[in-house]
C-alpha cells in the first residue's frame, strides 16, 4: 500500500509510537462484535472489557508481544503522557489470541477525557520465550525503546481506533 494512503501513516500512528514498518502477520482485534479497523471509532461504553485478539501465522512455536498505547494522553493538543500504556502480553503463541499469553500489564480500559484519542495495538515477534518486567507506571511508555529493550525489533502488526467522551457528559463550551 502506498505510504500516503497507509491509514497508519495518515492516523501519525507511524511517526507518533512506531517507525515505518512492513505487516507480515494478521492480527485481528475485536470488542465483543466490533472488530477494530484503523481509524475506527469506538465509544468509551464499547471498550470496557479487553478485547479478542487473534493472531494469524502457523508455528506455535513462534511468540508475539501485544502492547496497547495512547498516544493522546491526557490531550492530543497536550500528549504529556505520551504514550499511557493499555495493555501489555507477551509470549502469545502463533496462531492463538492474547489469552493464550502472559499478561504484564493489565488491561485498562480506553477513559479519555478530552478530544480525540488513538489507541494503538502493536504486535511484535519475539525472538523465543522470554521474560518481560512490568515498567513502574503506564505513563510515558515508549513503544520503540521497549522494542529495542526486549530486542523485539519493527512490528509485525498494528491497529489503531478513536475514542473520545462518550457525548453528553461534557466536551467543549463556548
Amino acid at each position: 500500500m502506498p505510504r500516503d494512503r497507509d491509514p497508519l501513516v495518515v492516523g501519525r500512528v507511524i511517526g507518533d509510537v512506531l517507525e515505518p514498518f512492513t505487516r507480515s502477520i494478521p492480527v485481528r482485534v475485536t470488542y465483543a462484535t466490533r472488530e477494530v479497523n484503523n481509524g475506527c471509532e469506538l465509544k468509551p461504553s464499547q471498550v470496557v472489557n479487553q478485547p479478542r485478539v487473534d493472531i494469524g501465522g502457523d508455528d506455535l512455536r513462534t511468540f508475539y508481544t501485544l502492547v496497547m498505547v495512547d498516544p493522546d494522553a491526557p490531550s492530543p493538543s497536550d500528549p504529556n503522557l505520551r504514550e499511557y500504556l493499555h495493555w501489555l502480553v507477551t509470549d502469545i503463541p502463533a496462531t492463538t489470541g492474547a489469552s493464550f499469553g502472559q499478561e504484564v500489564v493489565c488491561y485498562e480500559s480506553p477513559r479519555p477525557t478530552v478530544g480525540i484519542h488513538r489507541f494503538v495495538f502493536v504486535l511484535f515477534r519475539q525472538l523465543g520465550r522470554q521474560t518481560v518486567y512490568a515498567p513502574g507506571w503506564r505513563q510515558n511508555f515508549n513503544t520503540r525503546d521497549f522494542a529495542e529493550l526486549y530486542n523485539l525489533g519493527l512490528p509485525v502488526a498494528a491497529v489503531y481506533f478513536n475514542c473520545q467522551r462518550e457525548s453528553g457528559s461534557g466536551g467543549r463550551r463556548r
